[in-house]
């Protein structure tokens, strides 16, 4: 009883990054931590995919994530290199990024998917292949973005020799309108973005390119967050995929099959040597 009402208590009341003492014991605690999700989609689609993953967590652990949204990829970034999160959810070299930066370790990915890049373009484009696409304008969601935008640039450079001219859309579905509304030729993207699209986005574009594979998204955690915290957190979630409601909840990050990570699953993406298609200002 006397947890319940205090988890009531918390609810009333908005925090980013502090700590609500019930008791000296982890078992009578109330606290809310600061959760970065980085934008793949517009602001009010991320919210309505995590504010119920963030009660479900609630209800499990007694742990509150409370959304910081970023309205861009690189005001993302400039965020969880500054160390503004507590948890945050972000592409795998992001996750590097904030390992080197401010020491954030991976705690939970998808263990059913891998991660990699697609090139889709309009229906009515006559374009089968890269090379068709010599000298076009091309969408990316953001410099940084891994699949859609990093390893899609590092392959069309280094495998494809392909010249191209870059254009950043700040999101995913901006990257894919730019090629409906034909400001761009050819758009990058992952796959998971490009199926939880619209229908007029799905069936106006068609992929004609992957790249390689790596492990998927991480949720991540800063240092200062208490191994207590981290552990509670990770288990309400794994406990979360143990029903169909909760599963539906996790499939639209998408994370279909949650499963304990760490820093190791993400150090081969050090070897691709991406640093040169690494940009760390707003295009």
């Amino acid at each position: 009883m006397k947890i319940r009402i205090l988890r009531r208590l918390a609810q009333g009341f908005i925090f980013t990054a502090c700590t609500i003492f019930a008791s000296s014991t982890i078992a009578d605690e109330v606290r809310v931590y600061s959760l970065g999700v980085v934008p793949q989609f517009e602001p009010l689609k991320l919210a309505s995919i995590w504010t119920p993953i963030s009660d479900a967590i609630f209800e499990q652990s007694g742990v509150r994530l409370e959304l910081l949204g970023s309205s861009t990829i690189p005001e993302f970034e400039e965020r969880f290199l500054a160390g503004d999160f507590d948890f945050a959810y972000m592409n795998p070299y992001h996750s590097i990024m904030a390992s080197d930066a401010q020491g954030y370790v991976p705690i939970l990915r998808d263990g059913s998917r891998s991660l990699f890049g697609i090139l889709v373009v309009r229906n009515d484009d006559s374009a089968l292949t890269v090379s068709e696409l010599e000298g076009s304008r091309i969408a990316f969601p953001a410099p940084n973005a891994l699949g859609a935008s990093l390893m899609m640039r590092a392959n069309l450079d280094r495998i494809h020799k392909l010249d191209f001219e870059p254009v950043y859309a700040e999101t995913h579905t901006s990257a894919y309108l730019n090629v409906i509304f034909g400001e761009a030729r050819a758009a990058g993207g992952v796959m998971s973005t490009f199926r939880n699209a619209e229908p007029a986005i799905q069936d106006n574009l068609h992929v004609i390119y992957e790249t390689t594979r790596v492990a998927p998204h991480p949720l991540t955690a800063h240092p200062r967050v208490a191994h207590e915290i981290v552990d509670l957190v990770r288990e309400a979630m794994l406990a979360i995929a143990q029903n169909d409601e909760g599963k539906a909840l996790l499939s639209q990050i998408p994370m279909h099959e949650p499963v304990s990570s760490n820093e190791a699953e993400y150090q081969a993406l050090r070897e691709m040597e991406l640093e040169q298609y690494l940009v760390l200002s707003a295009e």
